[in-house]
């Protein structure tokens, strides 16, 4: 996928650059204050245990104005690029994870059509005019079925006049029933030769859909990622966001969606790492045992070898990440291996993020495995980054097919 993105001509000397980046900087931080959200981590327990979602906090975001955070500040947004708002995204994530994974699926959609109109792109208009409108958007891709989301789907799309009828489930739901419109996909097939998959939003009040209340999982409780059922939806022409050949794809639309889809939610599981390190180191400092002349775990030499260990992997996480989206930024020339750097920096970053929490919880001990404390959550929660795309056997598969030269488009085995 070719990457070449300008620069607003208001930044266009280092200095000024630099000028910009402080300016964002505060902003972030205006909006994300720690009051903020400390009070977010104080609801984070009780919407885990009821499996709610955390509307006080979606309200909060919006009163702050964090929804518009990549919207283009001449729309009334932040005008934070990809880089600065997975820092925050992050941030957010060391305090309630559920309310940073289901609002990292809002400002994808922002930050995808922000980035396409920088760049000329005018077919992502409506998705900026949406948000500006205090709108907030939802991700439909996940599918039972399906290991190659986006690329393929079992939602039929049928053309019909004006648009096109939508029939199908989207399951792994984030933001429960508190959206306002669905970006999402669906595939035709009518002509075997050709399918294509057609990209679009629809509204919540739209006739034949309907959420199924069926999220009860093991973590991210308080997602609410419920399914969605399809029955005859309509897509307007007005609301498609592009048609493409079914398969991979290397349209421009499809793929800063997905560089900024993945890059935000990676962030996501890097900032539960930190918060586990950072409860970890806090509890064996105070932890003691007659056994230990010097007093407390600190001075464990296996314990600081744990801690050592946690460190160095969040540091090679966060560095591959940050890269990532800095590159983007910058307009680096990945050419086709662009699909290979988000995949690799996703991958590393939920394993990474697991290992991390797991060896937190071996030098924590038994206090970790308590209902009710917040490192035993986390480790419930960090279990999600493994399912979202790319999978560990998707990522190697793609990986090892670009890096040897297989044609994508071939036989898949």
């Amino acid at each position: 996928m070719e990457r070449h993105m300008e620069r607003s001509p208001e930044v266009d000397t280092p200095d000024a650059f630099l000028a910009f980046r402080a300016m964002t900087t505060m902003l972030e931080r205006t909006a994300l204050t720690d009051d903020l959200l400390t009070d977010f981590r104080d609801r984070a327990a009780r919407h885990d245990t009821t499996g709610t979602y955390a509307t006080d906090d979606l309200a909060a975001l919006r009163a702050a104005g964090w929804l518009r955070a990549a919207l283009p500040a001449d729309r009334g947004g932040f005008g934070l690029d990809l880089e600065a708002l997975a820092a925050e995204q992050r941030r957010m994530a060391r305090f309630s994870p559920a309310t940073a994974l289901s609002t990292c699926m809002h400002h994808y959609w922002v930050g995808t059509a922000a980035d396409l109109a920088a760049r000329g792109v005018d077919v992502a208009e409506p998705v900026l005019t949406w948000a500006a409108a205090g709108e907030v958007l939802a991700s439909g891709h996940a599918e039972a079925g399906n290991d190659v989301p986006v690329a393929l789907s079992t939602t039929r799309a049928t053309r019909v006049p004006g648009g096109w009828r939508l029939d199908g489930r989207k399951m792994f739901g984030s933001l429960g029933e508190h959206w306002d419109r669905l970006g999402l996909h669906a595939m035709d097939a009518s002509d075997p030769s050709a399918p294509v998959v057609v990209h679009g939003f629809v509204r919540r009040d739209a006739a034949g859909l309907r959420t199924v209340r069926n999220w009860d999982a093991q973590g991210m409780r308080a997602t609410e990622s419920h399914d969605t059922v399809l029955d005859g939806v309509y897509l307007a022409d007005a609301e498609v966001l592009r048609v493409v050949p079914a398969g991979l794809s290397d349209d421009p639309v499809v793929g800063t969606m997905q560089v900024w889809a993945l890059t935000l939610i990676a962030n996501v599981y890097v900032g539960i790492a930190e918060r586990a390190l950072e409860l970890a180191v806090a509890h064996v400092r105070s932890r003691t045992s007659i056994a230990l002349p010097r007093g407390t775990f600190a001075h464990h030499p296996l314990v600081q070898q744990q801690v050592a260990a946690m460190h160095l992997e969040l540091s090679a996480a966060r560095a591959q990440l940050d890269a990532l989206a800095r590159d983007w930024v910058t307009g680096v020339d990945h050419g086709p291996l662009w699909g290979v750097q988000v995949l690799s920096a996703k991958w590393r970053a939920a394993h990474a993020a697991m290992r991390v929490v797991d060896t937190a919880c071996e030098a924590v001990g038994g206090a970790s495995y308590r209902v009710g404390s917040e490192l035993e959550r986390l480790s419930r929660d960090v279990r999600a980054a493994r399912f979202h795309p790319g999978t560990d056997a998707f990522t190697h598969e793609m990986v090892g097919k670009a890096l040897l030269g297989v044609d994508p488009a071939g036989p898949r085995w």
